[in-house]
């Protein structure tokens, strides 16, 4: 299994990496934006149907609500009308997971090959026709190192702070737009009014409450991960957000 997966994907992704590495004009940081958006733009069909669903799961989530209020002593018709307003708007409940289970490999892949870039044996993943000297230049625009982690750019100059900082926040900042775009959706003053359930409302609490943790999650795991990762993730979570705008304004 191993085997396959770096047949399959890993050692494809790092040989993309180093030839965008060779070809590229601006060094290692734009060979990885460039590598990002090859792979989110094969990925894009999976990743827009994971949307399309989540986005209609949320907008039908009022009519949810009204028939768990209406057969809250009958669990078994409560189901069969939630299941039959599902059906109505042709919606899988479950569809929007398999594109994200698709997409895990390939995601743990690109980290796999952003964390072992600096390895000595990392020549040993490439395809024998890729260009590598062995040596990666980190340096991105002339002010951060790729390759060392949040934190440890506090030792070092005050721009090369500000511009990790910047990479690390601007990826739980997108990440937070990317996921409010999403889950986020205004009420109506009739729903406003409405008293729900403990366990809706609870549903609610704990949705509002993703939104702002997994962003600060995300800072925090970032500092201690090479700073590739962190230009890895505020490109896909900013191309996230595009891709999210463009399916939305079809839908």
């Amino acid at each position: 299994m191993i085997e396959l997966f770096n047949i399959f994907l890993y050692q494809p992704i790092a040989s993309v990496l180093m030839l965008l590495y060779s070809v590229v004009p601006g060094g290692f940081g734009i060979a990885v934006i460039a590598l990002t958006i090859i792979i989110r733009l094969i990925l894009y069909p999976l990743s827009a149907k994971g949307i399309e669903s989540q986005k209609a799961l949320t907008d039908i989530q009022p009519k949810v609500k009204e028939i768990q209020d209406k057969y809250k002593d009958d669990k078994e018709k409560q189901v069969q009308e939630v299941l039959n307003v599902y059906k109505e708007a042709k919606i899988n409940p479950f569809s929007g997971f398999l594109p994200l289970l698709i997409q895990i490999p390939v995601l743990i892949a690109l980290y796999k090959v952003l964390w072992h870039v600096q390895d000595d044996n990392f020549a040993e993943a490439l395809y024998s026709f890729v260009p590598f000297s062995g040596e990666i230049d980190f340096l991105f625009l002339g002010i951060v190192n790729l390759g060392l982690n949040g934190l440890d750019q506090i030792n070092g100059n005050w721009l090369a702070m500000l511009g990790a900082g910047a990479i690390i926040l601007g990826a739980g900042v997108a990440q937070f737009f990317q996921m409010k775009m999403v889950l986020t959706k205004k009420k109506t003053k009739k729903e406003k009014k409405k008293k729900q359930e403990p366990a809706i409302e609870m549903a609610e609490k704990m949705q509002k409450q993703m939104i702002y943790f997994f962003p600060i999650f995300t800072v925090i795991i970032l500092l201690k991960l090479p700073l590739a990762m962190g230009l890895y993730w505020l490109t896909t979570a900013v191309f996230s957000i595009i891709q999210q705008h463009i399916i939305f304004k079809k839908i």
